[in-house]
C-alpha cells in the first residue's frame, strides 16, 4: 500500500492499494476521534457492487447507506437535499462520518453535504473510478451543479482520509478508463513529461498503484500552495474552461473526460494560433485518440462561448486560461473578453 500525506489544514492521507475496502474499518480506527455512525453515500451504479462490502468492513460501526441515481444529471440541489434530509433523519452528529463511495459526482455530493450539515462534519473519499482517484478525491473541492453551470454551489472541505482500492477499477467499463485518462493526460501536459509518456505508450494501465500515486503527487503539489484555487492551482483547469462548456452544451451526453479531452485540444490550438504558445496540438491529439478519447466537437464557437461565460472561472477582468508551453510546463494567462472570444474561435477552427 502507498500512503501520501496531503499536508493541508487539516492534513490527511491518501491510501492506495489492493483490498483496501476490506480494511476500511481499521483505516477509520486511525482517525483521532471515532464515529458512532457512518453514512455511506453512493449511487445506483456503485452501490450494488460495493455498498454491502463496505458495510461488512464497517461492522463495528452503525452504518446507513444512502443511494441516489447515477450520473452528472443528478448532481443537483434536489439530490443534495435528499442526502441532507437522510442525514438528519438518521440523526447523524458532527462527530459521525460520511463515506463517499463512487466516482467524482458521488465525491462532490457527499463532500458538500458533509461540509454544510450541522456546519461541517468529517468525510472519507473512497473513489471507485480512475477519474476520482487521480483527481476529484484529492484537494477538498466539493460542489453541486445548477442549470446555469457546473459546480456553481460548493465549498472547500478537505476529507479526513482518501482510501483508493484499485481493485474497484476492474468493474469499470472502458469509457470510464478513458475518463480517467483525460485527467491524467492533463496532469502530464501541465506538470510531468514522464506521466505523459506513460499515457502515450499505455503503460499507465499496467501498475495502477504507481499511476494513481503519480497523479496524486502532482495534484498535491498544486493544492498545497493554493488550497482555495486562487493562483497556480488553477492550472489544473487545463481543458476545463472549454470542456465544461462542451459538456453542458451536450446536456451531459458527453462524459466529463470526453469533454475535457476536446477542451484540451481546443485550448492548445487556440494558444498556438493566437501566438501565446508554440506547442502544437498534434501530439496531444495522438495521445488522446490512443486512449479512446474524442478531440473534436460539433458545437459552434458561439454555443461554446455562451456556456463558457456562465463558468465560475470567469472574473470581472476576463477569463483566466491555462497556456501549455510544452509537455510538462504551463502557465496562467487572463484574457479580456474580446480576446477570449477570439480564443474560442481559434480553438474551434
Amino acid at each position: 500500500m502507498r500512503r501520501i500525506l496531503i499536508d493541508t489544514d487539516p492534513a490527511y492521507t491518501v491510501n492506495i492499494g489492493v483490498g483496501l475496502i476490506e480494511r476500511l474499518g481499521s483505516s477509520i480506527q486511525e482517525l483521532e476521534k471515532q464515529p458512532e455512525s457512518v453514512m455511506i453515500v453512493t449511487d445506483s451504479t456503485v452501490g450494488p457492487l460495493y455498498a454491502k462490502q463496505v458495510q461488512d468492513a464497517l461492522s463495528h460501526y452503525h452504518t446507513i447507506v444512502h443511494t441516489f441515481p447515477a450520473g452528472e444529471a443528478h448532481k443537483t440541489p434536489e439530490t443534495l437535499l435528499g442526502i441532507l434530509r437522510a442525514m438528519a433523519q438518521h440523526e447523524l452528529t458532527r462527530s459521525d462520518l460520511v463515506l463517499a463511495l463512487g466516482g467524482g459526482v458521488v465525491g462532490d455530493m457527499a463532500g458538500f453535504a458533509a461540509a454544510v450539515f450541522q456546519r461541517g462534519m468529517r468525510f472519507i473519499q473512497c473513489p471507485t473510478t480512475w477519474l476520482s482517484a487521480v483527481d476529484a478525491s484529492v484537494g477538498g473541492k466539493t460542489a453541486v451543479d445548477l442549470p446555469e453551470g457546473k459546480n456553481m454551489i460548493g465549498a472547500f472541505h478537505q476529507p479526513a482520509m482518501v482510501v483508493c482500492d484499485v481493485e474497484t477499477f476492474k468493474t469499470l467499463p472502458e469509457l470510464r478508463f478513458a475518463d480517467g485518462a483525460a485527467e491524467m493526460i492533463k496532469h502530464g501536459v501541465i506538470a510531468s513529461p514522464e506521466l505523459f509518456a506513460r499515457m502515450k505508450d499505455l503503460t499507465w494501465r499496467l501498475d495502477p498503484e504507481t499511476t494513481v500515486a503519480m497523479n496524486v503527487e502532482i495534484k498535491r503539489s498544486f493544492v498545497l500552495g493554493d488550497v482555495h484555487d486562487q493562483a497556480d492551482r488553477q492550472m489544473l483547469n487545463f481543458g476545463h474552461t472549454i470542456g465544461h462548456a462542451i459538456e453542458a452544451w451536450s446536456d451531459f451526453k458527453l462524459s466529463h473526460g470526453q469533454a475535457v479531452a476536446i477542451g484540451m485540444v481546443m485550448e492548445t490550438r487556440a494558444a498556438r494560433k493566437l501566438g501565446l504558445s508554440d506547442l502544437d496540438e498534434s501530439e496531444l491529439i495522438a495521445v488522446l485518440n490512443k486512449n479512446g478519447l474524442p478531440t473534436e466537437t460539433e458545437a459552434s464557437s458561439e454555443e461554446i462561448l455562451e456556456f463558457a461565460l456562465h463558468d465560475k472561472k470567469r472574473r470581472c477582468s476576463g477569463v483566466t486560461v491555462v497556456i501549455p508551453e510544452r509537455i510538462g510546463r504551463a502557465r496562467l494567462q487572463t484574457l479580456d473578453m474580446e480576446t477570449f472570444k477570439r480564443y474560442i474561435e481559434a480553438g474551434r477552427s
